[in-house]
């Protein structure tokens, strides 16, 4: 049983309660208590949805980072066959950020390079809480080129509060790291996908996510900085997160709204975390409706329509 809400799902929670309450006590067999159970259900569905329906920004970015909300692990291993992980950039040491490898797509083999935050507080930590240093990156380079190479469709999945700020990060060249694959994806000749399945958080984002198709979950969140960073340069008060945020237009709706996305995959009910099966298949059938267009291309008109949209999202902004 799901039972961990935000702020503002509190109403939904407690008729989640006594749903449950009453489940307990429904092992007799009793027909009304079975029949309030489902007034219950109903009851709980319909005020779901109106919440939901009426979520502020700041709500959405709590949403985007829930503690129960689906990884790029769990995803590839919902939506993906046969996937074989790859490791190492070959220069100095283990990506564990992110992780990448080749996988079959409704039998078609496809590269994946995903960011990974990590679950239990012993691997997030090893994830280094999905926050890529620029070994991370140049793995993800690496793994790029193999696509190419083997003329593997390049699928990446985007979840990250942003490349990793410390020392080690700076003295290893975090900047030429992104900036190297922002380069290689622009001239890579192979059709690219990107799917923002949480937080797309600043050049940690977007150093595996240039891509010909860029899609984001329902309530995930894409932008330079985080509201709270935003919130400390602007005001020297990161309590005005939500004030940021509403002002930062990085939502789903709003990104698709000024042409920054190309899709939004809806999410189930309350998030993707309440049903991680409907969300697993929605982004599956993204993924192939979005891939299928962009293999018949020549590499030539490919790399012309990538370029093109970037150039366009500048001029008109």
């Amino acid at each position: 049983m799901y039972n961990e809400y935000l702020e503002f799902e509190k109403p939904i929670a407690e008729l989640e309660a006594k749903i449950k309450e009453l489940k307990t006590t429904s092992l007799t067999g009793d027909i009304n208590i079975v029949e309030e159970i489902s007034v219950l259900q109903d009851k709980s569905n319909k005020l779901t949805k109106d919440i939901f329906s009426k979520l502020n920004d700041h709500q959405i970015v709590q949403l985007a980072r829930h503690s129960l909300r689906p990884h790029s692990i769990d995803y590839i291993d919902k939506i993906f066959d046969d996937f074989e992980p790859l490791s190492g950039d070959r220069r100095y040491a283990k990506s564990q950020a992110i992780i990448a490898g080749i996988a079959r797509l409704n039998g078609r083999s496809v590269m994946i390079i995903a960011q990974e935050k990590g679950r239990e507080t012993e691997e997030k930590i090893a994830r280094n809480f999905g926050m890529p240093k620029p070994e991370c990156y140049r793995f993800a380079k690496r793994v790029m080129k193999l696509a190419e190479k083997f003329s593997l469709p390049l699928i990446t999945m985007i979840d990250t509060a942003g490349a990793y700020p410390g020392i080690d990060a700076e003295k290893h060249n975090q900047s030429e790291a992104i900036a190297k694959n922002l380069f290689v994806m622009s001239q890579l000749k192979t059709p690219i996908i990107s799917v923002v399945i949480g937080e797309g958080g600043s050049g940690g984002a977007l150093a595996i996510g240039l891509a010909d198709k860029t899609l984001m979950l329902e309530y995930s969140v894409f932008s330079v900085i985080s509201p709270e960073g935003c919130a400390s340069i602007l005001w020297k008060n990161a309590g005005k997160a939500e004030e940021s945020a509403k002002q930062m237009q990085l939502t789903s709706a709003k990104l698709k709204g000024l042409g920054l996305i190309n899709r939004i995959i809806s999410e189930p009910l309350g998030g993707a975390h309440r049903n991680i099966e409907i969300a697993s298949q929605n982004i599956k059938e993204a993924l192939m409706e979005e891939l299928m267009p962009l293999l018949n291309k020549p590499d030539d008109i490919l790399l012309e329509e990538r370029n093109a949209k970037y150039r366009s999202i500048q001029t008109d902004l």
